[in-house]
């Protein structure tokens, strides 16, 4: 409440007008025109031009023009091209054989970790709820069905679904990829 005298405070924002709610480091670059929705944390990423934002992405490349919705995790080690598309929560994973603790019982730390890159190819699209296991490599113009768990790389111009994702079909010459 303002006392006597004292003007009202408008909400504070960042000077590109996105909400300091953001977390977003001072090493981040964020290409022309990106919009960065909702507590997103922002750490050692590089974002291109015109894309859109939800959550939590860190040591991760965005391209340009791609929309990531909402409670989606793109880790480190992720490659994202331009025009891709990824649906709300879908889920990156890195780490083929995650483990809290060493043999001998100790915490692991991140000399115990070895990142496994992902690569989504321009134009793809990925489905809410799809989980990408570390090593892949999406296709590009190729589609992930939502819920789809995907654990070997998808072609270009293919759609898969399901868990384990699998070939539903080719796109034909004249479907937009």
């Amino acid at each position: 409440m303002p006392q006597q005298g004292e003007a009202k405070r408008k909400p504070a924002h960042h000077n590109d007008g996105m909400e300091t709610f953001n977390l977003i480091a001072p090493h981040v670059s964020l290409g022309r025109s990106v919009k960065i929705f909702g507590f997103a944390n922002l750490y050692g990423c590089t974002v291109g031009d015109e894309s859109r934002i939800g959550c939590f992405q860190r040591n991760a490349t965005v391209g340009g023009r791609c929309k990531i919705s909402s409670h989606s995790f793109i880790c480190e080690g992720v490659t994202i091209e331009d025009d891709v598309f990824i649906g709300h929560h879908a889920c990156f994973i890195n780490d083929l054989f995650p483990r809290a603790c060493r043999t001998d019982g100790t915490l692991q730390t991140d000399v115990d970790w070895k990142v496994i890159p992902i690569v989504v190819k321009r134009r793809a699209t990925i489905g809410s709820g799809a989980i990408i296991l570390g090593g892949i490599t999406i296709g590009a113009g190729a589609i992930v069905g939502a819920g789809a768990v995907v654990t070997k790389s998808v072609a270009p111009r293919t759609v898969v679904a399901g868990n384990p994702a699998r070939l539903l079909r080719t796109l034909g010459e004249k479907e937009a990829p």
